[in-house]
């Protein structure tokens, strides 16, 4: 054999080798794995764990990605190569963690292909790319048993809780029917629900159905959805009840949602003191006819053991938000939008320990006021920091065109947090102990001898169940922190989920369900990383520029208001009379005013230019700080070696 056969021979040893031991530790570290990110998000929950233990029945799980077509597409569907990964990673850990009753499998659906027809069959979402390419991210579920489910797209919106999908489609698949939602309103929540066929009857006759919130759109792929009437007397055959803005009910309908609760019902309420998505008639208003936009319901609050003040509100200066109050308008930090982060959530409730980001406009107070003797439980869900306080206003037409100014001045701040959020359990009694009587139409029968009209009305009484046991409610105050407005922003793929608003609701419905596995799933684990440390910055500098910018403010609207009493002191066609002296006093003031509102820019600029001070620190500092550890344990090195190396030669010459 001579050398070059040898060296042949030797390279061909060594790729098999190479490739020998590529394959060996792939199958050896598949099982291998460390979860390093903060909140966990590769690791499987208890709850999901708890629901794989209970699988009685082989699973196949196939994923359908076309990472072929995501090639070719916009940035946009690049954009889901990443998420698909974690989605894969996610479903491999179910595989392992399910001990061999779930199968999984990973399909690239090829134009014109079997498994492409299977996916469109299956009802997977496809959004055309090319001509012929078309991009799908979907799942599909079949057990052993025939039970086909499917996750039609792994829509943004679902990516921070996509672990809770997945276990809800296997904990369905193996166990649970839907549950029923009824859902009462007096906001047009659920759009015109129409058939297909009558949206288009509509549109061929001009007209646009509306169409439903976003939460009942997503309600609606994990529940069955039904209206309950407004002016109901009775509300049976539901799971659980979500009652939105219940704006002057009839006395029926409290005491139906009463006894409703009472008799072991669970319900979510959500009253407000002025909800921006009630939106008035811009007309009446105009003709001095204000319509409330506000909705309680006092006397049920009372048994439940709260209260809430109609035209006060929550605020928070270390939460409020920036938002831009009109088109091209600079955004301004609004007291009554807040964005409530960790520390404003109730880390002892399972639906509340693990949220993040949730939005409130304008959100109402609660009150515990609970006897000492109350058989209540009262757990709080939602509050604001122990420095947060309330305001009031005089009345609905303040808010119609609020002034952050105006409102931020009436903030001092408190010692307490303010509530706005509560889960009540326990014994309630019963609002309507004695019953109501009710005004109904005169029967038939009674009315046969009687001309029709001549006929009665007739009161009917209700009977009432005074006190019930183990009742479920949780009361929010805020109506807007579930409209599309605050919970989800239009994208790309459609509507998608913003914060935790959502992720909120539907925790509030598992946990009134008693769903105890779900519910340990949800909200785990947030991909979006707060930036604490610039927020700190930021409501520093804020903080040391806020006594000085408001005391300007106040002196500004001073000016004004005096300038619009000079000026309407000066009837009309009695100007030149007046004259100089009205005319020199509004030129004084218009000075004054100039001189204001450039001392409050230049106050202004001095905060930005704090913050953006304290962002290059910051910004230095961490780019500094690696290298300069790796010097100081250069130089720590070298100086060991050196003293080592002189004590080495000092210990040879004396040998």
């Amino acid at each position: 054999m001579n050398r070059t056969i040898k060296a042949i021979l030797a390279v061909l040893f060594i790729l098999i080798i190479t490739f020998s031991a590529i394959t060996i530790t792939e199958n050896i570290g598949r099982g291998l794995k460390a979860d390093i990110t903060e909140q966990k998000i590769y690791t499987l929950s208890d709850g999901t764990k708890s629901i794989l233990s209970r699988i009685n029945q082989p699973i196949d799980i196939e994923l359908y990605y076309a990472s072929t077509a995501a090639v070719k597409g916009p940035d946009q569907i690049k954009f889901y190569n990443n998420y698909f990964e974690f989605v894969r990673s996610l479903l491999e850990e179910y595989e392992t963690a399910a001990g061999g009753m779930i199968n999984l499998e990973v399909i690239d659906p090829r134009p014109y292909s079997d498994e492409e027809s299977t996916a469109l069959a299956a009802g997977l979402k496809k959004f055309p790319i090319t001509q012929d390419e078309n991009f799908f991210f979907g799942l599909i579920l079949k057990t052993g048993f025939g039970v086909q489910k499917t996750i039609p797209f792994f829509s943004p919106d679902r990516q921070n809780f996509v672990e809770y999908d997945i276990s809800f489609l296997i904990d369905t698949a193996i166990t649970r029917e839907k549950k029923k939602i009824g859902v009462l309103s007096s906001l047009p929540v659920m759009g015109d629900d129409v058939t297909g066929y009558m949206a288009q009857m509509m549109r061929m006759q001009g007209q646009q159905p509306k169409e439903a919130w976003g939460f009942v759109g997503q309600l609606r792929q994990q529940f069955e959805v039904e209206t309950v009437p407004a002016d109901t007397e009775e509300i049976s055959g539901i799971d659980i009840l979500l009652v939105i803005h219940p704006k002057d009910l009839e006395e029926k309908t409290l005491f139906a949602i009463d006894q409703y609760i009472v008799k072991g019902g669970r319900a979510i309420v959500c009253v407000d003191p002025h909800c921006f998505a009630d939106q008035p008639d811009r007309q009446a208003a105009m003709q001095g006819m204000p319509q409330s936009q506000a909705s309680n319901m006092p006397e049920l609050l009372k048994s439940w053991g709260l209260s809430m003040q109609p035209n006060t509100f929550a605020a928070d200066m270390q939460l409020a938000q920036l938002t831009p109050l009109g088109q091209d308008q600079r955004p301004v930090k609004l007291i009554g939008l807040l964005g409530l982060e960790r520390g404003c959530f109730n880390e002892d409730l399972a639906m509340s320990s693990d949220l993040n980001d949730v939005r409130v406009l304008f959100a109402g107070v609660l009150k515990d006021i609970r006897e000492e003797d109350s058989p209540l439980q009262l757990d709080p869900i939602l509050m604001t920091t122990s420095k947060g306080n309330s305001i009031s206003v005089s009345g609905s037409y303040e808010l119609m065109y609020p002034d952050p100014d105006r409102l931020l001045n009436k903030f001092y701040p408190g010692t307490e947090p303010v509530y706005m959020g509560y889960r009540i359990s326990g014994n309630i009694k019963s609002a309507f102990p004695e019953g109501i009587d009710i005004t109904v139409e005169s029967e038939e029968g009674e009315e046969s001898n009687q001309d029709s009209d001549q006929a009665q009305p007739q009161t009917k009484h209700l009977e009432a169940v005074a006190q019930g046991s183990d009742c479920g409610v949780i009361v929010y105050s805020d109506v807007d922190f579930i409209s599309d407005m605050l919970a989800f922003q239009r994208t790309f793929l459609g509507m998608a989920s913003v914060g935790d608003n959502n992720t909120l609701l539907l925790n509030s419905i598992e946990d009134l369900s008693g769903s105890s596995d779900l519910m340990k799933i949800r909200s785990r684990g947030n991909y979006r990383r707060p930036f604490e440390v610039v927020d700190e910055i930021e409501a520093q500098a804020e903080a040391e520029t806020a006594e000085e910018e408001k005391k300007i403010t106040a002196q500004i609207e001073g000016f004004q208001k005096e300038l619009q009493e000079i000026v309407s002191s000066a009837k009309q066609g009695e100007e030149d009379i007046v004259g100089s002296a009205i005319l020199e006093q509004k030129k004084a003031l218009e000075l004054k005013i100039r001189e204001a509102e450039k001392r409050l820019q230049q106050v202004k600029l001095q905060r930005r230019e704090k913050i953006e001070e304290l962002g290059n620190k910051l910004r230095n500092i961490n780019m500094l700080l690696a290298p300069a550890i790796i010097l100081v344990v250069a130089i720590v090195l070298a100086v060991y070696r050196s003293l080592k190396r002189r004590h080495y030669i000092a210990n040879v010459n004396k040998q």
